[in-house]
């Protein structure tokens, strides 16, 4: 591992990230959801809804698309997927 790009997060894992993210892989591959509305999205979109305190789809509706869209790591190829869920539920985003 390159020593000027070493990190070492709070539970010891050592990664090389050349970015200013500070998302150990390690911890981010064992926190991945693999079932629910969630499982459908990219991990940084999984990992922005979650840091959020969005973890159901009740609370999803609470939210406006633009309000998803402004957190990072939400892109907008997770809303239709999103609108989906939230349909299948019968519910919608806020407007």
């Amino acid at each position: 591992m390159a020593g000027s790009n070493l990190k070492i997060c709070d539970k010891g894992h050592r990664y090389d990230k050349s970015s200013n993210c500070n998302v150990c892989p390690v911890c981010d591959r064992e926190q991945k959801i693999t079932e629910g509305f969630l499982a459908v999205l990219s991990t940084p979109a999984q990992r922005a809804l979650r840091n959020h305190g969005i973890l159901s789809l009740e609370m999803l509706s609470q939210y406006t698309e633009k309000e998803i869209l402004s957190f990072h790591g939400v892109g907008i190829s997770s809303i239709p997927k999103l609108k989906e869920a939230l349909n299948s539920a019968g519910l919608s985003f806020k407007t």
